[in-house]
């Protein structure tokens, strides 16, 4: 008997008996984390538009974070006719090059293990650059389309400040050692994307002017400035976070609308986000 709860009470919740969830102390930790996202509103599945002829979707989460951090898209792209592979990668303890072979294979594998020849990517800050790191030496047969969340394109002027603290220097991630605005930037010298891409910025800044911060627009720890690259199909900026970004309903809308129609949904928009 499968228990399964979706957009209750503006919840999201899969819970079932056969992936043995309600039964662990993960399926109680996977309800926790959750619910920081209780109040956001419901996604509109009524208004998505299904998948056709089959597709895969890869996720790729940021630095410091899992699969898990990913789970609300997922679920989002499963509701309207996706089959999804979320991928977790040790993202604190790799270069970007050796985690972009290691993270978009995994999903390409898994989603040729489902015999399913057409594949997209929804990534989310530093795994939008390992999607970018991956093709300047490798081909994805079956490319379809790729949104990028809150991409350091340009580089990150917060990885430069961490960078310049020496003290933090000995546990200072590999991958952010490289995701500066310096000579060593991995994201600066990738180059234009030749992929269909959009990408979504924020524009909400918890953060304020504490140490650290991007300056001018930004989510708090990426500029929109830091988010475009040459070679994108289009872009959005919408007023969210860098942590929830992805968790936000507006913004799984517009990820859904740009996968099947390689646009993002302006008329949708109103007052919620504009594209430059």
């Amino acid at each position: 008997m499968e228990c399964r709860m979706t957009r209750r009470m503006g919840k999201w919740c899969r819970l079932t008996k056969t992936r043995g969830l309600h039964k662990s102390g993960l399926g109680v930790l996977l309800v926790l984390s959750l619910a920081v996202s209780a109040a956001a509103p419901a996604t509109r599945a009524s208004e998505y538009i299904y998948a056709e002829d089959g597709e895969c979707v890869v996720l790729l989460h940021g630095l410091w974070r899992t699969g898990l951090s990913m789970k609300r898209v997922q679920w989002a792209l499963e509701d309207n006719g996706y089959s999804v592979a979320n991928i977790s990668y040790p993202s604190v303890s790799h270069s970007i090059e050796a985690l972009a072979v290691m993270a978009v294979e995994q999903g390409v594998a898994e989603c040729h293990l489902r015999h399913f020849e057409r594949i997209s990517f929804v990534t989310h800050s530093l795994g939008g650059i390992l999607l970018r790191q991956y093709l300047v030496n490798h081909d994805i047969p079956g490319l379809r389309r790729a949104v990028m969340l809150a991409p350091p394109n340009q580089g990150s002027q917060m990885a430069d400040y961490f960078q310049g603290m020496s003290l933090l220097t000995p546990f200072e991630p590999a991958a952010l050692a490289q995701l500066g605005t310096g000579e060593d930037s991995v994201p600066r010298r990738l180059g234009p994307v030749s992929f269909e891409l959009g990408i979504i910025a924020g524009t909400l800044n918890l953060r304020g002017y504490l140490p650290g911060s991007p300056d001018g627009l930004s989510d708090g720890t990426v500029s929109v400035a830091e988010t475009v690259v040459p070679g994108m199909m289009d872009f959005l900026v919408m007023p969210v976070t860098h942590t929830f970004i992805m968790w936000d309903a507006d913004v799984l809308h517009q990820v859904i609308h740009f996968l099947r129609q390689g646009r993002f949904d302006r008329p949708a928009l109103g007052a919620v986000g504009e594209g430059d």
